[in-house]
């Protein structure tokens, strides 16, 4: 189960994120993190969460951004390829 604090740096992943992609929607970034932060319910180890969080958020946003125009698909299981 994730702590106070692991919520609080997850929160600071979204904000962090919606400052480094200004273009891209901010709901959209949330629902990325929150959906990779949701895999890491089970772990027994939670020090990294946060970062391996920002890592695989960044990469889902960075692959949404690379998507010709027009290619775009609808569902969080598409923002999340992983």
């Amino acid at each position: 189960m994730a702590g106070d604090n692991e919520l609080l740096q997850v929160e600071q992943v979204v904000e962090r994120l919606i400052t480094r992609y200004p273009s891209f929607p901010p709901a959209d970034i949330e629902l990325i993190v929150r959906t990779v932060h949701k895999r890491f319910v089970d772990v027994r180890i939670h020090d990294f969460v946060p970062l391996l969080v920002e890592k695989a958020a960044r990469q889902a946003i960075s692959d949404r951004l690379a998507e010709p125009i027009g290619d775009s698909r609808d569902g969080a299981d598409t923002l999340i390829a992983n």
